[in-house]
């Protein structure tokens, strides 16, 4: 996983207050949301945020495979933290997957990718359309009081602005974002493979190659990817 520099939790709140919903679009606040809470949570390694329309869940940002990767155990399961923490609006901290009994088979699946612990907190975004923040640690007992706290004062804080978006007020809004979610998943994974073929590397390998690659290029990843594929397909 790559080192990020920790924010202080003024200062993200502050840079999410200073966002112009005029001047972004859902994506970008997704992915902006997704990366101030993975560097201002205490014990955060990877972050996520689930969007959910009824029973129809959806990963809308994410900062690294392994939590992609969990959220999605969960919606082919139907249950786990995020998924409750979304339809309750509540926060839900799993302290130790190897030990944990609400949910064990997904517990079992985490413990083994690597996550020994999660935090999710419900956020709601719309009168149709909730979600959670859900942050995962590969350290057991990762999250105190103060990291719920802060997790719940960024969810506070993103929930505001995506409701004041706008942008899910018609089901057609929500279909259109997530068809756009999982189309842009799909060319990130065919990105990842043409990596993987190219370098011999793990499916984890090629996403941090195409995430320093995003960096360096201050581009998003699933541009940076769309632009890989095409090259590929071009030779």
């Amino acid at each position: 996983m790559t080192p990020v520099e920790p924010l202080d939790p003024n200062e993200a709140f502050a840079e999410l207050g200073r966002i112009r919903l005029a001047d972004i679009d859902i994506d970008t606040l997704l992915d902006k949301i997704a990366q101030l809470a993975k560097r201002t949570i205490p014990g955060a390694d990877e972050v996520s945020v689930t969007l959910l329309h009824g029973n129809d869940p959806q990963t809308a940002a994410f900062t690294g495979e392994l939590a992609l990767a969990l959220d999605e155990k969960q919606y082919e399961r139907g249950y786990g933290p995020c998924l409750e923490a979304a339809g309750t609006n509540s926060s839900l901290i799993v302290p130790d997957t190897s030990s944990e009994q609400r949910w064990p088979g997904w517990a079992r699946s985490a413990a083994k990718a690597g996550a020994r612990s999660s935090l999710s907190v419900g956020l709601p975004v719309h009168e149709h359309v909730t979600g959670a923040l859900n942050i995962y640690a590969t350290t057991p007992n990762a999250f105190d009081d103060d990291a719920v706290t802060i997790a719940q004062t960024l969810a506070g804080f993103a929930a505001v602005g995506l409701a004041n978006a706008h942008l899910y007020e018609t089901q057609a809004t929500l279909a259109g974002h997530m068809q756009k979610a999982m189309e842009s998943r799909a060319v990130i994974e065919q990105a990842k493979g043409i990596i993987m073929g190219e370098r011999r590397c793990t499916p984890e390998q090629a996403f941090a190659i195409l995430t320093q690659l995003s960096q360096d290029a201050n581009r998003k990843v699933r541009d940076v990817a769309s632009t890989l594929v095409e090259n590929a397909y071009r030779h």
